[in-house]
């Protein structure tokens, strides 16, 4: 998924500055502190802490009803002046209905974070503060992220705006106080960006024709954002149509541009694997091919599919990302708006539906072990007839920013323990720090209601807004709506678990700063067999080879290709480049006579001493 909604700039406000509480970052690319946040005076989004006097603005005066999360009246309040104090209220979220206006006013009561949300807490959030949000408004949506309980956000990048001319960088743009505000609130920034300017390839969707582009522009960006951008993705999603349609070679290839242009500048700074979008087995295999983990900190892609398919999608990737943690930067269980096109909402049932998912999602991806799961979508928005959106225009929460809010607190730093062995129970184990302390937190649902016997007796319940819940005497009552159970961490043995499921400890390789590149019209691509498409005339194939010297020293090396039985290559067998260099080869392929057919792998090999070995493997379909 993704967006792209511009916004005039505006100057940085007096709330920047406010949020400058965790200020400070190191050449670590760690917040040297965080300090526990605090709501901005003036409460974006009328989001209120557990014992704050809540006081909110209305659209109009009269006679209003607050309703809670369960749709029961709390009080009856009459606005004389448009505002209206509320008094403190309970964790939760609440609506105020007025009979004479056609819509709601949503606020959310929170409870207060006891400790600094961990450094390593896997809760991370889409929020693409640079295109939904214009500078005046930032430092309000940066608070609502910090306020939740989440550690990192997502954000979006043009290329083509920060470099408008190759070479040519505007000196100040809406990213530049998006990194710097979101930094400033404690937030660890991941960056990405999914189109060339048409100065590096006329067809923008498609990665530069000119690794030396890519390399030169992610290389000041790095160094310009330092301590502020703590990782980056080289792309969002190239395996589907709509942001190029690239092969795995081609991803890989990119890659490997990419994260020498990063490290160079940062070697601190995160080179997220270019994001998939699919879990297609012909693009998996083809990266894998292409050896890209020794190029890549983390191991990135993307899901809206059901819970059950989560262990198989989650294992698909396992599989190639080796030891690399997975990152999970867009997921979500979305739904549809129905009603007035203007306003885009959900209905009643399916708001509450969003906050119940929300959680569920969390548990379910974290039990497969992600290192960070992004939920999408912060803002309010949506593609055709789906809402993605937890907040609204106005910045007031639906219900799932309230559950996220509860996510980010009792799962904080949360690590897998297992899955309850439990049959039609929905139950995962984590040890996790809710109040800063290391705890043991359940949590379950069932499809159908049912009363589960514990082994032990949890220490506090809440429900999926991060409501107390009582304790029960002996069995747990489980509806489809999920809860949190809290044990104490000494009582993990009490528990029947069916073990998480661990990364493939695959060796890897150090990386090589000569990189190869094919280029192949966009046209001929396969993309379902991750692959190019060449005709059977006879005739012998022709491929550009371009070799790229990323390092900071002359490479010279021998280069060996392997075809399938029956192909015969010819190319070069020696390789010297300059630091920076480029050179371009042709290598030519002869089919075998009698034809063939499937998915012919070409493999070229470079070895370049103490710099490293070099892969490109492509794959080939007859057309």
């Amino acid at each position: 998924m993704w967006v792209n909604r511009k916004s005039p700039r505006f100057v940085v406000t007096a709330l920047f500055v406010a949020l400058a509480h965790a200020l400070g970052t190191s050449d670590l690319g760690q917040a040297v502190e965080r300090a526990i946040p605090r709501p901005l005076e003036h409460h974006p989004g009328n989001i209120f802490l557990e014992g704050e006097s809540v006081r909110i603005s209305l659209p109009k005066q009269g006679v209003w009803q607050l309703l809670d999360a369960d749709n029961r009246s709390v009080k009856t309040v009459v606005a004389n002046d448009n505002l209206v104090e509320l008094g403190s209220l309970p964790v939760g979220f609440y609506r105020l209905k007025n009979e004479d206006y056609p819509d709601w006013v949503s606020l959310g009561v929170i409870a207060p974070l006891k400790v600094p949300t961990p450094q390593t807490s896997p809760i991370a959030l889409d929020v693409a503060m640079s295109w939904f949000y214009r500078e005046d408004r930032m430092a309000d949506v940066a608070s609502l992220c910090a306020l939740a309980g989440v550690n990192w956000v997502r954000d979006r990048l043009s290329w083509g705006e920060v470099e408008p001319h190759r070479g040519e960088f505007r000196s100040r743009t809406r990213y530049d106080a998006a990194a710097e505000i979101q930094s400033a609130c404690g937030l660890k920034v991941l960056q990405v960006y999914h189109a060339s300017p048409k100065w590096a390839n006329p067809e923008t969707k498609r990665f530069p024709i000119d690794w030396r582009n890519c390399h030169n522009f992610l290389k000041a960006v790095a160094e310009r954002w330092k301590g502020k951008v703590l990782a980056y993705e080289p792309w969002n999603e190239a395996d589907i149509e709509v942001f190029g349609g690239h092969t795995g070679a081609e991803m890989a290839s990119l890659q490997k541009a990419a994260y020498w242009a990063v490290k160079s500048a940062s070697p601190e700074t995160i080179v997220c694997w270019s994001v998939f979008a699919t879990n297609n087995a012909a693009h998996l295999e083809d990266i894998a091919a292409n050896d890209i983990l020794p190029y890549c900190d983390t191991f990135n892609f993307h899901h809206y599919r059901p819970l059950e398919d989560y262990p198989s999608l989650y294992e698909s990737f396992r599989q190639i990302a080796g030891p690399r943690p997975l990152w999970v930067t867009e997921c979500a269980l979305p739904l549809r708006w129905s009603g007035d096109p203007e306003k885009q909402e959900l209905s009643d049932e399916d708001l509450f539906e969003q906050a119940r998912r929300l959680v569920k999602v969390f548990a379910c991806s974290l039990h497969e072990g992600t290192a960070a799961t992004f939920y999408f979508l912060l803002p309010h928005y949506v593609e055709g007839p789906t809402q993605f959106g937890i907040i609204r225009r106005d910045l007031t929460p639906r219900p799932a920013y309230v559950s996220l809010a509860a996510v980010g607190r009792l799962l904080a730093d949360a690590r897998p323990c297992g899955k309850l062995a439990e049959k039609d129970v929905w139950g995962y184990l984590f040890r996790a720090k809710p109040d800063g302390k290391s705890r043991l937190v359940l949590v379950l649902w069932s499809k159908d209601q049912r009363n589960l016997p514990l082994p032990v007796k949890p220490v506090a319940l809440y429900d999926h807004f991060g409501r107390s819940i009582e304790l029960p005497a002996e069995s747990l009552p489980l509806t489809a709506a999920p809860i949190f159970a809290v044990f104490d961490e000494d009582s993990l043995a009490q528990f029947d678990l069916v073990n998480p499921p661990q990364a493939n400890p695959v060796p890897v390789s150090s990386p090589c700063p000569v990189v190869l590149q094919t280029l192949w019209p966009s046209d001929k691509i396969d993309l379902r067999q991750s692959a190019y498409r060449v005709k059977l005339d006879g005739q012998d194939l022709s491929f550009p080879i371009f070799i790229y010297n990323f390092g900071q020293t002359g490479a010279e090396g021998t280069i060996r290709v392997t075809v399938p039985t029956g192909w015969e290559a010819k190319f070069i067998d020696h390789c010297r480049l300059a630091a920076h260099e480029r050179v371009e080869h042709t290598l030519q392929l002869v089919p075998p006579k009698s034809g063939w057919s499937g998915v012919a792998v070409t493999r070229i090999e470079g070895d370049f001493g103490t710099l490293g070995r070099s892969v490109l493997s492509f794959r080939l379909v007859a057309d």
